[in-house]
């Protein structure tokens, strides 16, 4: 049986744009996950761009929101949209021979976008949760949901995970 995770992309307080619609999905899948021994990784975006007014280094603005249900110590900090430019998730992944992803998160076209992109050109297996995703711009998450099946995402909601 393929080792699997549930990766939480984004979800911090700087993210205040329709997040909260989703926020309720996302905390669902973190529990089943957590119920069924799936590892529960978070991964945080931090901006070091000269400047920058959003999710700024060492600012609450940049720590996951306080509305997300954190369940374990597996928290990530990337400065790229891929997830996997970050190390500490990378080591993550080949420590615990991680196999197979599902993703919920914000920006469904943007880190979202760009992590189930590596993750499939890596050779992992990746099930977008469509019910735990977001966008700033909710009208592009069917062109999303589209772009992940045809670079061989799976497309599921929180039944993926059980009970």
């Amino acid at each position: 049986m393929e080792k699997k995770a549930l990766v939480v992309i984004d979800i911090q307080n700087d993210i205040t744009k329709n997040y909260k619609e989703i926020i309720g999905s996302i905390n669902n899948a973190v529990d089943r996950a957590a119920h069924n021994s799936l590892p529960v990784v978070y991964i945080r975006h931090e901006n070091l761009s000269a400047g920058t007014r959003n999710f700024k280094p060492g600012t609450p603005g940049s720590e996951l929101a306080t509305d997300l249900n954190v369940v374990s110590p597996h928290i990530f900090t990337k400065y790229k949209a891929n997830a996997l430019t970050s190390e500490g998730f990378t080591d993550f992944i080949r420590d615990n021979d991680i196999k197979e992803f599902y993703i919920t998160g914000a920006d469904a076209s943007i880190c979202v976008k760009s992590t189930c992109f590596n993750l499939r050109k890596a050779g992992y297996a990746v099930t977008v949760l469509s019910d735990c995703i977001t966008s700033w711009d909710k009208k592009k998450i069917p062109e999303m949901i589209e772009y992940y099946e045809k670079k061989g995402c799976q497309i599921s909601d929180l039944s993926a995970l059980g009970v």
